[in-house]
């Protein structure tokens, strides 16, 4: 099935949806499930009072704070020197499956070209946020049948074996791997400082059925992809840090306690003088629904720039 989003259409679902937040219920393919607060969570988890548990829907690790502000340092000396453009960045699409059809991780052509779509469109500033200088360039796709990695996790031998033999291109390439990933997640990436440590490890993996018209509600709208390339170009969640200072190290993303889901409206969890704005929780490096998150800030864009030009040029 071919499904192509109008820019237009995220910001017009986020103002329907917010109203319907509370009483929705579903499962998408890997264990995710969506509790009647709107917040997903791992199948079968519950707290003390039976109310449902935050669940972790993104892989990719918070850095240390050595990490942190080692990074921190390099891309606040790279900023004068920059003019906001990355440029084209080549796309190498692997498709790990178990079996030729759709459900077997088997995604096609057409929806690997969707969800292209999606991230050339939520880079360029198309669904609300700014233009971010960034074209993404599908090269090529290959697909390989492996049950093994079809279903790996983060950092296992499974994803270990799957890069070293699939990835392509140098530092400013952008590998994608879709797979029916396991640990109720929908994705992961590495950070632009990690390449030189560990160069065959780059890229992005992502859960096949997140694409576009995919059967991961309400996470199918292909932005799981934009979430993650967002970390492969050296953006932290909006939440890292809670309120802190530091927070996600960009100055117009108010900061935010914990994560967001579901579509709320007007949510505020660090307040005070030293925290003003609401939670940016229609930002695409929070964990809202995938209908309800469409901007990236101008901050978030100059911080990109800086973490592509310092370690992926």
């Amino acid at each position: 099935m071919s499904i192509t989003l109008s820019p237009r259409s995220k910001i017009l679902a986020f103002s329907i949806v917010s109203l319907a937040v509370v009483g929705c219920a579903g499962t998408v393919s890997n264990g995710i499930s969506r509790g009647p607060s709107g917040n997903e969570v791992a199948a079968g988890s519950s707290s003390s009072n039976g109310t449902t548990i935050d669940q972790r829907l993104c892989g990719t690790p918070d850095p240390d704070l050595a990490t942190a502000a080692k990074a921190q340092a390099v891309i606040d000396s790279t900023k004068p020197a920059i003019s906001r453009a990355p440029g084209v960045i080549n796309v190498y699409w692997h498709v790990i499956r178990s079996g030729t059809a759709t459900s077997q991780g088997n995604i096609t052509d057409a929806q690997i070209q969707n969800q292209i779509t999606v991230l050339n469109q939520a880079y360029a500033g198309q669904t609300g946020g700014v233009n971010t200088g960034v074209v993404f360039n599908l090269v090529s796709i290959d697909r390989t049948t492996n049950s093994s990695w079809y279903t790996m996790g983060y950092g296992t031998t499974a994803e270990t074996q799957a890069k070293n033999a699939l990835r392509q291109g140098g530092k400013g390439d952008l590998n994608i791997y879709s797979a029916n990933i396991g640990g109720g997640l929908l994705g992961w990436a590495t950070f632009p400082w990690d390449y030189n440590s560990a160069p065959s490890r780059d890229g992005v993996v992502i859960l096949y059925s997140s694409l576009p018209g995919g059967s991961a509600a309400p996470y199918n709208e292909g932005d799981t992809a934009t979430h993650e390339v967002g970390h492969w170009m050296g953006l932290y969640h909006t939440f890292q840090g809670g309120c802190s200072t530091n927070n996600d190290y960009v100055s117009d993303t108010p900061a935010e306690r914990s994560p967001a889901y579901g579509c709320p409206i007007n949510r505020n969890t660090c307040s005070g003088k030293k925290f003003p704005g609401n939670d940016p929780t229609t930002n695409f490096m929070d964990y809202t629904d995938d209908a309800c998150m469409f901007v990236f800030t101008a901050g978030q864009a100059s911080r990109m720039d800086a973490a592509f030009t310092a370690y992926r040029k």
